[in-house]
């Protein structure tokens, strides 16, 4: 008679993970009178996945987003003014600073896109997952 140790161990049954719904889909968000950081949350979801039920945090398997009228965003409190990005040349002094407004009027969909880029993980995936978006200052026709 065997002992325990020598018992051969079975393989447990062990539930298979979900499916993967491989089906890619596109939604349109218009950005007319919402908020910027509210807007940036939702396009981050969709972007990411999290909203179906096969999500992984490893894998890319969200939809790919579409925002128009990009430049009629709602911006709340003094973020105009207050708001900074800092960016650096990589010599001494050579910081860069800018205002939301100031780039808010170059380009408004920026703006957006690196809200939207705060909010997905800073790993591999994170250029993978702004492959997935278009932002478009204006309606799309087509």
């Amino acid at each position: 008679m065997p002992t325990k140790k020598s018992q051969k161990k079975r393989p447990k049954n062990q539930p298979s993970a979900p499916k993967q719904n491989k089906e890619i889909t596109t939604h349109t968000l218009d950005a007319t009178g919402k908020i910027l950081g509210r807007l940036a949350t939702e396009a981050a979801v969709l972007l990411r996945g999290k909203n179906k039920p096969g999500f992984r945090p490893y894998q890319v398997s969200g939809d790919k987003v579409i925002i128009i009228n990009a430049a009629k965003i709602r911006l709340t409190g003094k973020k105009m003014t207050d708001k900074r990005y800092y960016r650096h040349s990589g010599y001494l002094g050579g910081l860069k600073l800018e205002t939301l407004g100031e780039l808010w009027r170059k380009n408004p969909a920026e703006v957006l896109r690196r809200a939207i880029k705060g909010m997905l993980p800073k790993n591999k995936l994170q250029t993978r997952f702004l492959k997935n978006l278009k932002i478009y200052n204006g309606e799309v026709n087509g």
